[in-house]
């Protein structure tokens, strides 16, 4: 009899020890009700605000009631949906509704393990899902934006560089989503490593810093003034925000053309020959300090009068006259002769003219004299030796 009693004994441990583990059912209704989170247990900070992604399932569709039991003193909690704090969610039947829960601990807790408990009431059912914070003393999750240059300055269709340092000065790693409310004449773009995170989330690592380069490109042709915006960096706890502007600035618009527009002329040799130039500023801001120069065939000579315009004022333009000489070598033929205009703090602006050299018409009519002479010596030795 002893015997078989300690048989019986011996198969209910070894059933104990060798029996396949059950999962763990967060809920106390009949199955068809439940939620959970991917992170029942984790370490946070004192003070800190963690927000919990929880799933809420079941098997018809209903109304939950949605609740925190045997929340330490002085922690706090709200549950969040589109944006808003809820109390409630509605679940399809046989689907599942994503919700957040936002735990603040308190600033005075003490390090150590707290548990409580999520509660999820449907109509005819009730579950639970217990979590667990281990509370150390840590740096609470911090987003921190850095930059040298918060103010970029640029013409009316220039696009706008920042590059701005985004620091975690948490003990957490963090994903990290960039948005900004530019004005409706700018696009807005993130990168990362030159790669476009304009629509993905980048992990920052918990104490180090990443550099985000920021464009802000003009949708059209911007009026002179300054254009601020905000850059927010935004995780699930915490977000930071900066101010950049972009400053357009006035911008000379210069050409270098001829009271016609012909970019041709002719010239003669030996003679002075004079080109009217116009300088056109088609820009919203002056031309200052404009130097003028030219690049003539070897041999020839150009002189500009002036040759420095002290202003060319906005939308208006200014006659410079060029004295070109060609070459005593110069064969009659086209030439080109490049004119420059240099203003302070702008990109010179340059236009080749197209010179047609001529010969001298004296020298054609001493030309003409000497083959009538030539023929008249000619005519009269015929004359002479013919009778002959």
């Amino acid at each position: 009899m002893n015997h078989l009693r300690f048989l019986v004994l011996v198969s209910l441990v070894a059933g104990l020890v060798f029996a396949p583990a059950s999962p763990v059912l967060a809920q106390d209704g009949s199955g068809g009700l439940t939620i959970s989170t991917s992170y029942p247990s984790m370490v946070v900070g004192i003070g800190e605000t963690v927000t919990l992604n929880m799933e809420v399932e079941s098997a018809v569709a209903q109304t939950v009631d949605l609740s925190v039991a045997n929340l330490p003193s002085g922690w706090t909690s709200e549950f969040r949906g589109g944006g808003r704090v809820i109390a409630a969610i509605y679940v399809a039947d046989g689907a599942s509704t994503r919700v957040e829960l936002r735990v603040t601990t308190s600033a005075n807790v003490q390090a150590g393990t707290y548990k409580f408990t999520v509660v999820a009431q449907g109509q005819n059912e009730r579950t639970e899902f217990p979590i667990e914070f281990i509370v150390k003393d840590k740096a609470p999750a911090r987003l921190t934006f850095e930059t040298d240059f918060p103010t970029i300055r640029g013409g009316s269709e220039a696009t706008f560089n920042f590059s701005v340092n985004v620091k975690n000065e948490g003990d957490d790693d963090l994903s990290v989503s960039f948005t900004s409310d530019a004005p409706r004449e700018f696009v807005v773009t993130f990168k990362s490593a030159g790669k476009d995170i304009t629509n993905l989330p980048t992990d920052i690592k918990a104490g180090s810093s990443q550099k985000i380069d920021i464009t802000a490109t003009p949708l059209t042709a911007l009026a002179v003034g300054t254009y601020p915006f905000t850059v927010t960096a935004q995780s699930d706890t915490v977000t930071a925000s900066m101010q950049l502007t972009a400053e357009v600035v006035g911008q000379p618009q210069l050409t270098l053309t001829t009271p016609d527009g012909r970019l041709s002329g002719t010239a003669t040799i030996n003679q002075q020959n004079q080109i009217k130039l116009v300088l056109r500023n088609s820009g919203n801001s002056p031309a200052a300090g404009v130097k003028l120069s030219a690049s003539a065939p070897s041999g020839w000579t150009v002189t500009l009068n002036p040759e420095t315009v002290v202003e060319v004022p906005a939308n208006q333009e200014v006659e410079v006259t060029a004295d070109i000489k060609p070459s005593e070598k110069a064969i009659a033929g086209d030439y080109v002769v490049t004119f420059r205009a240099q203003p302070n703090q702008s990109a010179s602006k340059s236009a080749e003219f197209r010179i047609t050299v001529q010969t001298s018409t004296l020298w054609g009519a001493v030309g003409i004299g000497l083959i009538a002479v030539a023929v008249a010596i000619v005519g009269m030795a015929v004359t002479r030796f013919g009778r002959r």
